[in-house]
């Protein structure tokens, strides 16, 4: 594990406020001992992230979100304020921006990215599921930005 994601996982879990609370009040032992689970909680979320094939980050107009099959961490903020999402983008899991988007009914209208490997073979609609690059391929269409993408590159 790289020092630099420990250390941002570190200091990420140090400046809630809760922990700064038991600090504040003397109760450091606590407040280390909950640090430690949240950085070990954080560190398994980045390695699913890295072994899952759907996982990926969204983010728009109501927070970000990072999708781990039946797991999702999420945050109303963008992603520079949400380390844990923005260190498993830098460690190239697939980062969707729906913030470019203007059609919000189309956008809620579409499947959902399956999250077991299952698909269902009537995949459009809502309530459906589909396969991370066939929602890539839609939400792209949308007008969404597309960082790591995971589908192949086509020649021309």
């Amino acid at each position: 594990m790289q020092t630099g994601v420990l250390r941002v996982l570190r200091a990420t879990a140090a400046s809630w406020w809760r922990h700064r609370e038991l600090r504040r009040t003397g109760q450091t032992g606590l407040a280390k001992r909950l640090e430690s689970e949240t950085v070990m909680r954080d560190l398994g979320h980045l390695k699913q992230a890295a072994l899952l094939p759907n996982a990926h980050v969204i983010c728009g107009e109501g927070g970000t979100f990072l999708h781990l099959g039946w797991t999702t961490v999420s945050t109303f903020a963008a992603i520079e304020r949400f380390p844990l999402a923005a260190l498993a983008v830098a460690r190239g899991t697939p980062f969707i921006d729906i913030q470019p988007l203007t059609d919000v009914i189309a956008f809620a209208n579409l499947p959902r990215v399956t999250r077991d490997g299952s698909v269902d073979p009537d995949h459009s609609g809502p309530g459906k599921c589909v396969s991370l690059t066939t929602y890539i391929d839609t939400v792209e269409r949308l007008g969404a930005r597309i960082v790591n993408d995971p589908r192949p590159r086509q020649s021309i």
